[in-house]
């Protein structure tokens, strides 16, 4: 699993919600990023079970994958 070398995920910028019908939405400082559903949502959910918080980060930001884009204004 990939590192936080710089230490930005220290400020929990990345949650995630699992909702009643199965989904997970995974959201950064708040704003929904990505929704995951069926197998891939059982798996996320495995995978941070768990998970102490800086952990569950680095899960997260690998299942958002590369959504910046150098367009966003203020965080990050």
């Amino acid at each position: 699993m990939p590192e936080d070398a710089r230490g930005e995920l220290q400020d929990g910028r990345f949650d995630f919600r699992a909702q009643k019908d199965g989904r997970v939405v995974v959201s950064w400082y708040g704003r929904p990023v990505t929704t995951l559903a069926g197998r891939d949502a059982e798996r996320f959910l495995a995978r941070v079970a768990g998970l102490d918080d800086h952990a569950a980060q680095l899960v997260m930001a690998r299942v958002t994958g590369n959504f910046k884009r150098g367009n966003e204004k203020g965080r990050g």
